[in-house]
């Protein structure tokens, strides 16, 4: 089935999300006076400890049993149900019961990650509502990028969705043609991570590599980053960790070298299906993960989305934008939607007066977010 057949598809299974495309924003509403047409009047200054953030999650995050405590909220077995029939497979079952090894796959991965991130902010709406109603930014790590577009109005849910499956698979196939991995390194003060990369590329082709890739993939905090390529190359920087002044190296459990040059043979099936896709602009603030800025219209989001594979994910950058502050100006409260709490903890490291107002929205658990 052609992506344009298969997106006109999903439109008829759309679930009920449209009225998160409904927040607050500081563009004016369509039909709405233009400022010649009435008198300026003050805005009310209000404070934005009484706002909130969403933080969604990405590849990585997941675990056998997310989604069980979800299930009661309006929507979400709806939303199960959807995927069901876009995806070809009970993704519930797979995340409530797993096997683990194939939900850590790629193309398991990706949507199951989504779809529980969108079912999470079920249970936030009924528990907390202000929580949505207040909302006035949003951001996602890698494939959580498209939760975030969704609940600001950006996409639908079954498109966004079907979206991710085609980059979960072609990702997938991109890690099959150029195997690769991803280190995960804590530096001292005087680290040097891109020089770090550029001594392993030369060690490769030092030992007969052609075109070896080695490059930072996700700035996740102050001296926290993530560096993915060829294996070789990430043997060699473990090997070499007190050389470069890395304070601790892990490789991290993932299919490929996310975020570099070794996924460009993803970026033409990605850009097929958002070229096919409706996008709108967002309705609230949406950070981008390849600049840390917000998206600006449809064109951008789907230029930066398809660019987001091969470049890296600036998180730590995308913190910041969104907590920038005067001094003594309070902070918004940020919630973590979805499975795992990596976000949290990388705010935590970025921000500790912002992560004062951090709760988690768990999707295993039936608390109070």
């Amino acid at each position: 089935m052609s992506a344009s057949l298969v997106a006109a598809s999903v439109r008829k299974v759309r679930p009920p999300l449209s009225r998160y495309a409904t927040l607050s924003t500081n563009q004016p509403d369509n039909g709405s006076p233009s400022p010649a047409e009435t008198p300026a009047e003050p805005r009310a200054r209000k404070d934005p400890a009484d706002r909130s953030v969403l933080l969604f999650p990405g590849q990585g995050s997941q675990f056998v049993g997310m989604g069980r405590g979800l299930l009661r909220y309006p929507n979400v077995r709806e939303m199960f149900e959807t995927a069901r029939k876009i995806l070809g497979y009970d993704l519930l079952s797979l995340c409530l019961n797993g096997p683990e090894e194939e939900l850590v796959k790629t193309v398991h991965c990706q949507p199951a990650v989504f779809v529980t991130s969108m079912a999470a902010v079920e249970k936030l709406n009924h528990q907390n509502p202000k929580a949505i109603e207040t909302c006035v930014a949003a951001a996602g790590f890698s494939v959580g990028e498209f939760a975030a577009l969704v609940f600001s109005g950006a996409m639908s849910f079954a498109e966004a969705l079907y979206a991710v499956k085609v980059r979960a698979e072609a990702m997938q196939r991109a890690s099959e043609l150029a195997p690769g991995g991803m280190l995960s390194v804590v530096g001292g003060a005087q680290a040097q991570y891109k020089h770090a990369c550029l001594l392993a590329r030369e060690h490769c082709r030092a030992s007969g590599a052609d075109e070896p890739v080695c490059s930072v993939a996700t700035y996740l905090f102050p001296d926290g980053r993530v560096i993915a390529g060829h294996r070789p190359a990430l043997d060699f920087l473990r090997q070499n960790a007190r050389r470069f002044r890395f304070l601790r190296c892990k490789m991290l459990p993932v299919g490929g070298a996310f975020h570099t040059e070794l996924m460009s043979a993803a970026v033409e099936p990605l850009e097929e299906v958002l070229r096919q896709l409706e996008v709108r602009r967002p309705e609230i603030s949406v950070y981008s993960n390849v600049d840390g800025k917000r998206y600006m219209s449809e064109a951008h989001v789907r230029r930066q989305l398809t660019r987001q594979l091969t470049a890296p994910v600036k998180w730590e950058q995308t913190l910041h934008e969104m907590f920038e502050r005067a001094r003594g100006e309070r902070f918004p409260r940020a919630y973590e939607v979805g499975p795992g709490r990596q976000l949290g903890a990388t705010l935590q490291r970025c921000n500790r007066k912002a992560f004062d107002g951090y709760a988690h929205v768990h999707p295993a658990a039936d608390d109070q977010p």
